[in-house]
C-alpha cells in the first residue's frame, strides 16, 4: 500500500480518535466484567498489522451484546463503527447495552475532546444483532480473530455514609 504524508491536523485528529477508541475499549471492558454469565464476557479481538487496501480495518471487538471497529478510510481519517444487540427494555442486559451507547456518544461528543472528533463516529450502519454476528465469526473460526474472556468483577454497591451524632 503506497503510504502518503498525513497533514498535522489529520495526525492530531487521528490521535485523539484512536485514544478514544481504546478509552471506549477500556470502558466496555469494564462494563462486560459486570456480567455474571461466562459466556457473555467472551470477547473476539481481530487486529490489522498488514493493511493491504486503501479501507482499512485497524481494530475489531466483538462481543455477543457489543461491537466496536476503528477504521482507517482512503481519506486518512480514522472513524469509529459500533453496534449492540438490540434488546427488549425488560432484559436484564438492556441496562448494558445502553450505558455502552451512553459512553460512546460522551467520549466523542465535540465539549469532551480536541480536536472534535464527532464525525468519527460513523452511523452510515449500526449492526443491531450482534450475537449471530459473533457466533458465525466463533463456529468459522477466523484466524485473524482472537478469543479472550474478561474476568467477572462485581459492580461495587455504592454506600450512603451516614453521620454519627
Amino acid at each position: 500500500m503506497k503510504q502518503t504524508q498525513l497533514t498535522e491536523a489529520q495526525s492530531t485528529y487521528n490521535k485523539a480518535v484512536l485514544t478514544t477508541y481504546f478509552k471506549l475499549i477500556k470502558a466496555t471492558q469494564k462494563l462486560l466484567s459486570q456480567i455474571e454469565e461466562e459466556p457473555l464476557r467472551y470477547l473476539l479481538i481481530r487486529e490489522d498489522r498488514h493493511p493491504t487496501k486503501r479501507h482499512i480495518t485497524l481494530h475489531q471487538f466483538i462481543s455477543p451484546l457489543l461491537y466496536l471497529r476503528l477504521d482507517l478510510h482512503a481519506t486518512n481519517e480514522m472513524c469509529i463503527h459500533y453496534g449492540y444487540e438490540m434488546l427488549p427494555v425488560v432484559s436484564p442486559y438492556y441496562e448494558f447495552t445502553a450505558s455502552f451507547v451512553r459512553t460512546l456518544y460522551k467520549l466523542t461528543m465535540a465539549d469532551g475532546v480536541e480536536p472534535n472528533i464527532e464525525k468519527a463516529l460513523r452511523i452510515d450502519w449500526v449492526l443491531t444483532n450482534i450475537g449471530d454476528c459473533y457466533e458465525h465469526l466463533e463456529e468459522q473460526g477466523h484466524r485473524q480473530y482472537r478469543f479472550e474472556l474478561i474476568k467477572f468483577k462485581p459492580r461495587q454497591v455504592k454506600r450512603k455514609l451516614r453521620r454519627v451524632a
